[in-house]
């Protein structure tokens, strides 16, 4: 490794001009050439602030008061423009769509090389080079929009490599992916780095989707300040994740649960590479053999049924081909599939807000395939991934009031119903206060909150915990969980197979607009030609159950969860 780094900061701090306090206090750290570091802490921890102090973003975009130094590539960022800076980092977004400029992949890609005037042959020669490296170079006419969401990834990566940058800083890059076409841009992520020894920092709080492919160093932040800079294998073995509310891969808690000795397994970094003794495997089959198996049954009637249905778009292009299952009373259901399977596209059928072409839906035995969208949101609410996409008022109060102006309820029951529904979702304290004070999760309760104050007997949630870090997923989970104890169905769109695991016993699967499974989600999870078939991902509980010779996979992964739970409610 080269002695001198590529990224140094020296009593590094930051404060934007709109905060009292400094969002980075006192940082040192240095990154050398060809490292892979991953950065990772709570939401509000300043981990996008330092990234965003590496690519030049801070201060010429976002402006603010910086004390001591931080150099990349040689050069002191606040004397340098964010032009020159964009020549040695690269960012990628976590949303690409932010990211575009051409009207065509290969316009996108080759937007660097125009601006500083490359001839157009080896214009050309470059673009078709760096699309051939992220492998999207048969899709160079296309416009950048219409492709899929790990398309739209390797065309951001493409732009930023064809610029032969020495950094490359990606923001959550897998945030708006499914889970396999996450697992292709960690994999694509590594491949770029040992082909082009790049430096390499990825912002990201799902550490076990990152570390699929091995970092060298996990640098860990809380409120600004730099907690942890250790190897993976030192920063699993000790507790500091878990007390700065990161969530620790899976297959490791599971072996803390079943009282494996952790300090002692080798290659614990990596569920590819991971270590287990016969000791270890032992002492993991005997937990698995002393545990209760959870027997989970719902006798409730059906609320709703879908029979038959079809969809197709004006032009012809059919999204949904013969879907049908049932729904019981109080069911916590998950969608899962590839981006692109359809699953949004039911959700809004099943709410009117798309038309379908054929078959018949039914809400607690009445069929409302004729229903308008209205009569339907009475008994079906449907909350957005985005909560910006949703809110239409200035104030807390009246976003929830919004939906209840034309019931025929007088002002004070509104007040009553309203002020009700702010506490079931924690936002009593807030009633006054205005929308745009409020965090991304606090905005999500709204949204839900001004769903739930109409009534409906089904809630649907398009990818609910979105960008969210372990404590507020965690506590919009649970948020939820008390809902559907209060006898709410609730369904949920998602690519986070952690979520779908501990939260649902159920899982919809899709796959180019056919329903290919109706299972448990621990079956689900642990059928690797069904993870193929519907881009997810197995979980890591599932390799350990064969690395110790467990002959049911599934009941050992629901073992897990009944743990989890457990740990949830000692927690309260």
């Amino acid at each position: 490794m080269d002695k001198k780094p590529i990224i140094s900061f020296k009593n590094f701090s930051f404060q934007y001009n709109a905060q009292k306090q400094p969002t980075l206090k006192n940082i040192n750290l240095d990154i050398y050439p060809g490292e892979k570091i991953l950065v990772c802490g709570a939401s509000g921890s300043g981990k996008s602030t330092l990234g965003n102090c590496i690519n030049g973003l801070i201060p010429f975009s976002f402006n603010g008061k910086i004390e001591g130094s931080l150099v990349v590539d040689g050069i002191e960022t606040k004397n340098s423009s964010i032009f020159e800076l964009s020549t040695r980092v690269g960012t990628v977004l976590q949303d690409p769509d932010r990211q575009f400029v051409g009207l065509t992949v290969a316009e996108d890609i080759a937007f660097a090389l125009e601006n500083d005037c490359v001839e157009q042959s080896e214009l050309i020669r470059q673009t078709f080079l760096s699309a051939q490296t992220v492998n999207i170079q048969d899709h160079l006419n296309k416009a950048p929009f219409d492709l899929s969401g790990g398309q739209k990834q390797r065309v951001s990566m493409a732009g930023v490599l064809v610029d032969k940058v020495k950094i490359l800083l990606f923001d959550e890059p897998l945030a708006n992916l499914d889970p396999a076409t996450g697992k292709s841009a960690i994999e694509l992520i590594e491949k770029i780095k040992n082909d082009t020894d790049t430096t390499v920092l990825i912002i990201e709080h799902r550490i076990e989707d990152v570390m699929w492919e091995r970092v060298d160093r996990i640098i860990l932040m809380d409120e600004g300040i730099i907690v942890a800079d250790m190897n993976p294998q030192q920063m699993l073995k000790s507790s500091l994740l878990r007390d700065y509310g990161i969530r620790e891969p899976l297959y490791l808690t599971s072996l803390k649960y079943a009282g494996v000795d952790i300090n002692g397994v080798r290659n614990i970094d990596n569920i590819r590479y991971l270590e287990l003794s016969e000791t270890d495997r032992s002492t993991v089959n005997r937990w698995f053999q002393e545990q209760d198996k959870p027997v989970r049954k719902n006798d409730n009637d059906y609320i709703l049924e879908v029979d038959g249905l079809n969809f197709a778009y004006e032009g012809g292009h059919q999204v949904l081909f013969d879907v049908s299952f049932k729904i019981k009373k109080g069911e916590m259901l998950a969608i899962v599939g590839t981006n692109g399977a359809g699953k949004s596209t039911l959700c809004k059928v099943i709410c009117n807000f798309e038309k379908a072409s054929q078959g018949k839906i039914v809400f607690d035995h009445e069929d409302i395939t004729e229903k308008t969208i209205r009569a339907r949101a009475k008994h079906i609410g449907y909350v957005m991934q985005n909560p910006n996409q949703m809110i239409s008022q200035t104030m807390i109060y009246d976003e929830v009031a919004m939906g209840l102006a034309h019931s025929g309820l007088s002002e004070d029951e509104i007040r009553e119903k309203v002020f009700e529904m702010l506490k079931v979702c924690g936002l009593y304290e807030f009633r006054n206060w205005p929308i745009s004070a409020l965090s991304f999760g606090q905005k999500k309760r709204v949204t839900i909150a001004s769903i739930l104050v109409m009534g409906p007997q089904i809630i649907i949630l398009d990818e609910p915990t979105a960008g969210q870090d372990y404590r507020h997923y965690t506590e919009i989970m649970e948020f939820l969980k008390s809902m559907n104890s209060r006898g709410i169905t609730v369904i949920m769109i998602t690519h986070d197979m952690h979520l779908m695991l501990e939260y649902t016993d159920r899982a919809l699967v899709f796959s180019k607009g056919h329903l290919i499974a109706d299972e448990s989600s621990s079956a689900v999870l642990c059928d690797p030609e069904l993870v193929r078939e519907a881009s997810l991902k197995e979980t890591s509980l599932f390799n350990i159950a064969e690395m110790c010779g467990i002959d049911d996979p599934v009941e050992f992964v629901d073992c897990f969860i009944e743990c989890e739970k457990k740990g949830r409610e000692s927690d309260e």
